[in-house]
């Protein structure tokens, strides 16, 4: 029996895009025998009059700045964005829609972050997307707080998401939707995939909450789309509402069916997570009028419709260029910071404002780190700080640093409250605006909390900055439940995740000058609670060598004994040196700040720093042994942790775990002996 969807507010030809976009979806689902297509199938709708009639965009320039953003929350959905990027006119074709989820094709089982292709940021770990979208959000309000002026808004743009059960159902959804709501993001508007289905069954089983109440707590405006996820009419007249909002973040609530149209899978968990079948396929074409032969079949009046897209979006394009050109000859200094912010550039030197630290005095890295950023952030304006609720402990927050609130957009300092994980997604989705940048703090122990928007943004390249303080034993008397022990190795075991955890401030003041400059991928700060001793740069060399991962600050001719150390225990080495020379024994010492920049020197400048043919090696590190067999070798030693922490003055955790000057000579002493 054929279907007849009578969907108000959509013609013929409209019905016939949307067709297209389902069976694209389940067709490259069903080719590459793995996918979800439920979800396209139920979303296709309410996706084409988004994408065809409200989303500002041009597929000729995916990177124009002020184009609406369009995040795919509900990630594991895939084959919708992708259909819709293809038939947009984005550089995907349509056998790049046929290799879905195949080695090296543009069309992976989850969204990559692709700028270029159209895809805003990597989802599918659900709750990222949408919380990513707020990110993108504060980015908007705040650039166009800075850049607009009367008459020529240069940033001007939407932030629209597609969220399912599953992303909120997440913690993460649930902690950056309520700070959605407290900053009043009017410009975010989330569609929530109404349709009742996880992978367990229907959503009965575990989630009966009211979420449009709980939104609604949140301080959203909240719209419900009844029926069956095909009144159009209805859907635009919510989404103009949101549009109109002036005052809060959206979200319309769509009831969906999932696999709609499909006569034994619709409203299933079956078709949520696995091909639906040649035969099932076959039996939804036909009902919906389709010739069962064809394959990947876009119509041409379907190509030429939706390919509009180009012609629309070049011209709104052009037509904020003239603007922009306007806004050049009047704001010329604005206009040059827009182009440089676009091109990466910073417009300063940092090297001319970088602090410098006195030798012989003694400073925790983390306060060293505040005063670092009281010194670049006045010549950084579109650099964006915050913590998770811990900022007179972070010391993120700069002289001069203005809140960013609800009518403070201007603000340069966000309070993400008791939130880690959202804070991590948040600042990936300023990351990602392509002219702001973000850092934010909380103890380190708790990069646990937001470990996967931290995997994210290395996965994706986000050029985020984590900054993590009370980085081990040495914060003291809070105990094991905030001393970091395994988290260290955790961060260092991320690919793509520049880990630094600097020996003394200047070091600091150079980590912070790498984490600026670099655009490649995220870093984290790893900065510690208690005092340490400022090193004596003409005696133990330029804290600059950070850039190189590694380098030698106490160079023994023939040494018998090499002291590797990161961080706080660094200045144990060199005691601990000194006192190995008292006693006749030549020891190097080595800081390690950042293993990965370490990693990518050249053989020559490794084996300077670490002569192969010293076997007698130590490292010394307050968390645990794993990774260290790489620098340590066969014969090498590790004094660090093996269990949790303790609640007792820093000083004593040290001493009474075994992490002291006496226990690196003692170490050394029997190493020598055995070899």
């Amino acid at each position: 029996m054929k279907v007849s969807v009578k969907n108000p507010g959509l013609s013929e030809l409209d019905e016939l895009c949307i067709q297209t976009i389902r069976f694209l979806s389940v067709e490259a689902v069903q080719k590459a025998n793995s996918g979800h297509p439920g979800m396209p199938m139920g979303m296709a709708p309410a996706a084409y009059v988004l994408w065809a009639r409200h989303l500002q965009h041009n597929p000729a320039n995916p990177l124009w700045h002020n184009r609406d953003r369009f995040v795919l929350s509900a990630g594991h959905g895939s084959m919708l964005l992708y259909s819709l990027l293809h038939l947009a006119g984005y550089d995907l074709s349509l056998e790049e829609l046929k290799n879905f989820r195949q080695w090296g094709s543009k069309t992976p089982g989850h969204p990559e972050y692709a700028p270029k292709l159209g895809i805003e940021v990597t989802t599918g770990p659900l709750g990222q997307g949408i919380s990513n979208a707020v990110g993108m959000a504060i980015a908007e309000k705040f650039l166009a707080n800075y850049f607009n002026r009367d008459g020529l808004p240069i940033i001007d743009y939407k932030i629209y998401a597609i969220a399912g059960d599953g992303c909120l159902q997440e913690g993460v959804c649930s902690e950056a939707s309520s700070l959605a709501g407290h900053l009043g993001l009017n410009n975010l508007i989330v569609i929530y995939d109404d349709n009742h289905i996880t992978i367990d069954g229907d959503t009965t089983l575990s989630f009966t909450e009211d979420v449009a109440k709980r939104y609604e707590a949140y301080g959203w405006n909240v719209q419900v789309v009844a029926g069956d996820g095909n009144d159009m009419a209805a859907f635009e007249k919510a989404l103009e509402n949101a549009k109109n909002e002036t005052a809060r973040p959206s979200i319309i609530k769509l009831r969906t069916h999932i696999a709609f149209g499909s006569p034994n899978m619709q409203d299933t968990a079956a078709a949520h997570g696995s091909p639906l079948g040649d035969d099932e396929i076959r039996l939804i074409k036909q009902r919906f009028g389709w010739d069962p032969e064809k394959s990947f079949y876009v119509p041409e009046e379907v190509k030429t419709h939706m390919r509009k897209a180009v012609e629309k979006g070049t011209k709104a394009q052009a037509a904020w260029e003239k603007k922009f050109a306007e806004y050049a000859r009047a704001y010329p200094e604005l206009a040059r910071q827009f182009r440089d912010a676009a091109a990466g550039k910073m417009g300063v030197n940092l090297d001319d404002i970088l602090p410098k630290f006195e030798a012989g005095s003694s400073i925790a890295t983390r306060k060293a780190s505040g005063k670092t950023l009281d010194a670049l952030m006045p010549n950084l304006p579109l650099v964006l700080g915050g913590s998770a609720d811990l900022t007179p402990s972070n010391n993120t927050r700069f002289d001069s640093a203005k809140d960013f609130q609800k009518d403070i957009p201007d603000g340069r300092y966000i309070h993400y409250g008791v939130r880690e994980h959202a804070m991590g997604a948040i600042m990936n989705g300023i990351c990602v605006s392509g002219l702001a940048r973000a850092y934010g703090g909380t103890f380190m122990v708790f990069s646990d909390y937001m470990r996967p928007a931290i995997r994210v943004a290395a996965m994706s390249g986000y050029p985020t900055i984590f900054v993590f303080t009370h980085d081990s034993i040495g914060l003291g008397e809070d105990g094991p439940t905030h001393q970091p022990i395994e988290q260290l190795a955790s961060l260092r075991a991320i690919p793509d995740l520049m880990v630094i955890r600097p020996a003394d401030a200047n070091e600091t003041a150079q980590a912070w000058k790498f984490a600026l400059e670099y655009k490649d991928g995220p870093v984290a700060l790893l900065l510690t609670r208690q005092g340490l001793p400022v090193l004596d740069q003409e005696k133990y060399g330029s804290a600059a060598n950070l850039s190189k991962g590694a380098y030698v600050l106490v160079k023994a001719d023939k040494p018998d004994v090499l002291l590797l150390a990161t961080g706080s225990e660094v200045s144990i080495s060199l005691c601990a040196a000194e006192k190995l020379s008292d006693e006749g024994i030549s020891a190097s010492v080595i800081s390690m700040p950042c293993w990965e920049l370490f990693e990518k020197q050249d053989q020559e400048y490794k084996d300077s720093v670490l002569p192969p043919e010293i076997k007698a090696r130590i490292g010394i590190e307050a968390g645990v042994e794993q990774g260290w067999s790489k620098w340590l070798g066969d014969k090498g030693v590790f004094i660090g942790m093996s269990s949790f922490g303790a609640s007792a003055p820093g000083k004593v955790c040290f001493e009474k775990f075994g992490i002291t000057a006496e226990g690196v000579v003692e170490t050394a002493k029997k190493l020598i002996t055995d070899i």
